[in-house]
Order: structure tokens, then sequence, then C-alpha cells
């Protein structure tokens, strides 16, 4: 596929909020379950991805695509996808073993670039190959910087439940990026950022009544207090929104492994917040790891 530059940019801007949205979402897990810190990003997100997608009609002209049932079913899946990774993720912290499951949850942009060339055919040169496992290799030591694991140690870990936790995370999350493209590519039109903000609406919609209705059924209570605490939720929400109309664009623009490969300098994001905004100083061991994960970044961008 002829690549568009604007994959590049939307890709890092996608990793910021990501980090911004994670850093948020931190504060609320003291008022909230963790169901309803994540329903936040959803039901507050929908008027935001509403708002952007009237703002990008406005300015581009256009009409709107009409969804069919491909579509639909790519959103529905893609969206219990993403839902599923992020429970899992929490599976993970909750085990012991949290720097194990973290590290290898990280491993979603491999799988994702497995997932993408079986599914979608989406091919990309051995050099990028090589510059994913460059920069999987550099998560994997930052997310477990001062845990003083060997590779053997790690090796051995895989068969702790947090660790199964975290792979099955990553596949959640590789699913969910490779079936929002799918559904990117099934709805008619010629302009692939409008289809990007379609699916971001419809997505989030989704999202809200499946993870909303469990909220509800479950944990009523919960629910009255996604409405309470709705000035933080609101900004959660609108950081979410933004990200993911980001990710999804990312997605319709250049092929899934190569916006999974550059969106992991988020963990590059949340350094930098810790170093200029918290004052924290870095360690060797997480500038080798950065070092490592910008080199891989690097080679994905060469050999796009």
């Amino acid at each position: 596929m002829v690549l568009s530059p604007l994959w590049l940019p939307v890709t890092l801007a996608a990793a910021l909020f990501q980090c911004w949205r994670t850093a948020l979402q931190q504060r609320l897990r003291g008022q909230l379950s963790v169901n309803g810190a994540a329903v936040v990003r959803y039901l507050y997100g929908v008027p935001v991805g509403a708002a952007l997608l009237t703002l990008y009609l406005l300015a581009f002209g256009g009409g709107l695509p009409a969804p069919n049932a491909a579509f639909l079913m790519f959103c529905a899946a893609g969206g219990l996808a993403q839902i599923l990774g992020t429970n899992l993720l929490i599976m993970a912290f909750g085990h012991r073993g949290f720097a194990v499951g973290t590290a290898y949850a990280k491993t979603e942009a491999v799988q994702g670039a497995v997932l993408a060339l079986a599914l979608l055919g989406e091919r990309i040169s051995p050099l990028a190959w090589f510059g994913i496992a460059v920069g999987v290799a550099g998560v994997l030591w930052l997310s477990l910087a001062g845990r003083d694991l060997s590779p053997r140690e790690l090796l051995r870990a895989t068969a702790q439940p947090a660790a199964l936790c975290g792979l099955a995370a990553g596949t959640g999350f590789a699913f969910s990026a490779v079936l929002i493209k799918a559904a990117n590519t099934s709805l008619p039109g010629d302009d692939p950022i409008l289809r990007a903000l379609v699916a971001l609406v419809v997505i989030n919609t989704m999202q809200t009544v499946m993870q909303g209705g469990w909220l509800l059924a479950r944990e009523p209570g919960q629910a009255r207090a996604v409405f309470a605490s709705w000035r933080s939720s609101a900004q959660v929400g609108a950081l979410s929104a933004c990200g993911s109309a980001c990710w999804f664009t990312g997605f319709a623009l250049a092929p899934v492994a190569l916006v999974r490969a550059v969106g992991q300098v988020e963990i590059l994001f949340t350094l930098l917040f810790s170093r200029f905004y918290l004052g924290e100083s870095p360690t060797r061991s997480e500038i080798g790891g950065a070092l490592v994960l910008v080199l891989g970044v690097v080679l994905v961008l060469v050999g796009r």
C-alpha cells in the first residue's frame, strides 16, 4: 500500500494522548472500580468523537458513509477485543509478577504484525520486522527496569498467571487493531480518515453499551459514581476519544504493524513526563531501554 505521510504524526499523537489519558485515569481508580474507570473512556468519549466527526465534515465536506453488516460486525468484535484486552491486563496486575505481566502485554506489536499479515495480508519489509523486534526488546527492558530479572528468569516466568494474562492482553489489543482496520476498509467511500472517525463513534457507542450494561448489572452503585465523577471522567473520555481518533486514522493510513511499532514510544512519553513534570531522574537501565526502543522505531521507519 502507498503510505500517506500523515500516518507518522497521528501515530505519535495517539501515543501522547494515550500516555496523558492513562495518567489521568489513574486518579479515577480511587473513586471508581476497574469496570467503572474503564466505562468512562467510552461513555464520555462518544460526544467528543461525534464532535470530531462533525468538525471534520464541516471542514472537508462529504457525507457519512452508510454502515453495512460487515462494518458493524468488525466494530463490535474490535470493541469487545479491546475491552477484553484491558480486563486481562488488569488481571495481570492482580497476580504476583506485575512486572512480568506488563512486559508480556507489550508484545502486542509483534502479535499485531503477525495477525495483520495472516488476516489482512499486510506485508512489511524484513528490516521493519527486525525493527519491531528491537522495539519490543526495548519496551521489555523498560518494563522490567530495576526488577533484577534475567532473560532466563523472564522466560521461566512465562507459565505464571501474570505472564499468561499479559500475553492474552497483548493478543486482545492486537486483534482489536486488526479488526478496527477491517472495519475501516469495509465502509464505502474514498476518505479513510472520515471512515476512521465514523468507526470511532460507532465502536465507542458499542463499548458503552457492552461494558456499561455489565456495570449496571453487576455494579449499579458504580454506575452512579461514573456520573458523579463527571468532571474528572469527562477529561479521561476526551483524551481517550482524541487518542482513539489518531490510532484509527493511523490504522487507516498505514499497516497495523508499523502503527503499533511506532506507537510504543508511549513509554518514552511516560519517562519524559516523570522526568520533567515529576522531577524523577531516569536510571541507567531506563536510558538504555529507551535507546533500544528508539533504535527499533528508527529501523521500522527506515524499513517501511
